[in-house]
């Protein structure tokens, strides 16, 4: 199926009709912002109503307020991966404030489990370096075992496009050998709290 990519933040923002226009708008940037829509039209709708950011923030206070105390302490991580393209990028964010923390990729020849193990592994290393028990929450299952037991489990197919995929899974293992860590890796629980708060949103 042919899909259509909005860049928001990008060099070039725009409508893009095939990856390999908007893959050139994006990766690399910081802090790039893209997303495919199934037609044309989706796409240059969503283009023009831009990121949405004041109802983005109504949103998230409204499901923080619903959230328990030690819940709000703590800190989310998730991954974004196109099936298509196979790219993929993650993210950390402070529950309590949706401040963004870290936010890393986009990688291409990628998988979305291998970026939600990523995703933990830097928000551990990042509350380490601040002295900060806080949890970590996650929506996978597959990341709160590999980081367990230290080693991403990823049957990722090794491809030139990859290289630096792979060196970051090397470095996080690397991490997990070397760093004790006192932070709990937890679920985040979607049915009773909502949608994860450093989801991408691009489902």
């Amino acid at each position: 199926m042919t899909k259509h990519y909005v860049v928001w933040r990008g060099r070039v923002p725009g409508v893009y009709d095939t990856w390999e226009e908007a893959r050139v708008q994006v990766l690399g940037f910081p802090g790039a912002r893209f997303k495919a829509y199934a037609d044309r039209a989706q796409a240059e709708a969503a283009f023009a109503a831009g990121l949405g950011a004041a109802a983005e923030e109504a949103a998230r206070s409204a499901r923080l307020s619903c959230l328990p105390d030690k819940v709000r302490a703590g800190y989310a991580v998730d991954a974004a991966w196109d099936a298509q393209s196979k790219v993929m990028e993650y993210r950390g964010v402070a529950i309590a404030t949706g401040q963004e923390i870290f936010r890393t990729g986009p990688f291409e020849d990628a998988t979305n489990n291998v970026g939600e193990f990523l995703a933990v592994v830097q928000a551990l290393a990042w509350l380490r370096e601040r002295h900060s028990r806080a949890a970590v929450y996650t929506d996978s299952n597959n990341a709160i075992l590999w980081v367990a037991q230290g080693r991403c489990r990823t049957t990722l197919t090794p491809t030139p496009r990859n290289a630096a995929l792979r060196t970051r899974i090397a470095q996080a293992e690397r991490w997990l050998d070397e760093h004790d860590y006192c932070n709990a890796v937890l679920k985040w629980r979607t049915e009773e709290w909502g949608e994860n708060p450093a989801d991408f949103g691009r489902k």
